[in-house]
């Protein structure tokens, strides 16, 4: 797939390399962000190297399991539907990776959340970034690597959608009003896919 966002009803699409300003919130999409060869690297090390751990968060009322694996660095605790993430101290790559996405969303980060998808059926629903330690308008910088997977957001209140698919090497950054007003989500898929592990690098305000 090409990565590019599909035109269809209700669909918006982004820029490659520079910021689109979408209803209530900003994009910024660089497909080629880290080259082929050095997001294979980085890959086996996160993949190797993170402490990995499979959580529950309350949903409904009842405790389900996160479907994927997640590791927390950085500086500072984070805490989302009931689960409190305390952060293990920032390895040399993901530090590296933390200054490169600095430089590109203008914005500083203290802390990481990685994900680790292990097959198709690994995914993360519609959800937003909006809890209060991240302030009011926060930056968020994805990082992909590995399998590309989809990736949708959708407006709250208009339903306009923006998808795209997620290469290894590719930088998604989510900003101004963005957390507020849209979902996003990593859906299933039915296909055979290898690993992919995401990187979201955010400041946390405590």
């Amino acid at each position: 797939m090409s990565g590019k966002a599909f035109p269809g009803p209700e669909l918006l699409s982004i820029k490659e390399g520079e910021w689109t300003n979408l209803p209530n919130g900003r994009v910024l999409w660089v497909p080629n962000f880290i080259e082929s060869l050095e997001s294979v690297s980085v890959f086996d090390a996160l993949y190797h190297d993170l402490t990995w751990r499979e959580d529950k968060i309350m949903m409904f009322g009842k405790w389900v399991t996160i479907p994927r694996l997640q590791a927390w660095y950085g500086e500072a605790s984070y805490q989302y539907s009931n689960l409190k993430l305390d952060p293990l101290p920032w390895t040399v790559d993901l530090d590296a990776l933390r200054i490169r996405c600095e430089a590109v969303a203008g914005s500083t980060f203290n802390s990481v959340l990685a994900n680790l998808y292990r097959t198709g059926q690994d995914s993360n629903g519609w959800h937003s970034d909006n809890e209060p330690e991240l302030g009011e308008q926060p930056v968020i910088a994805s990082l992909s690597f590995g399998a590309t997977r989809r990736f949708s957001l959708k407006h709250r209140s208009t339903k306009q959608k923006v998808i795209i698919d997620l290469p290894a090497g590719s930088l998604l950054v989510m900003a101004g009003e963005l957390q507020r007003h849209w979902l996003h989500c990593v859906p299933k898929t039915a296909r055979y896919v290898e690993p992919r592990i995401n990187l979201t690098f955010r400041q946390i305000y405590n």
